[in-house]
């Protein structure tokens, strides 16, 4: 799996990291997870319920709904996006999340797998 670039990001899912023009940005785990889901269907509409499975066990016990909005925070933070208006990330409000990709950029589907 090689790194997925859009716009002036890129990440590398292997190692776990993000960058913007090179430069190394401090992301989380679980914000890191999410992004991952959404890149694996740019345009699509990931639900909330889908993250929940992928990122937080079946047995694990936590605020699912402040977990998901503060991933969701941090990785707007990280990639300069607002909720308002969104370049990457955008809600769909009781459906879920998506991700914006520009025709410009090379389709992450075939590295995500």
């Amino acid at each position: 799996m090689g790194a997925i670039r859009f716009g002036v990001f890129e990440v590398d899912l292997r190692a776990g990291e993000l960058r913007k023009q090179g430069v190394k940005i401090k992301l989380q785990d679980q914000p890191l997870q999410l992004l991952q889901i959404l890149l694996e269907r740019p345009g699509e509409v990931v639900t909330r319920e889908e993250l929940r499975q992928r990122i937080w066990p079946a047995d694990t016990f936590v605020d699912f709904d402040g977990g998901v909005n503060n991933a969701v925070k941090r990785l707007r933070e990280a990639l300069g996006d607002k909720a308002e208006t969104p370049r990457f990330i955008e809600t769909l409000p009781r459906r879920g999340y998506s991700f914006h990709w520009d025709s410009q950029w090379e389709h992450p589907s075939r590295l995500c797998q």
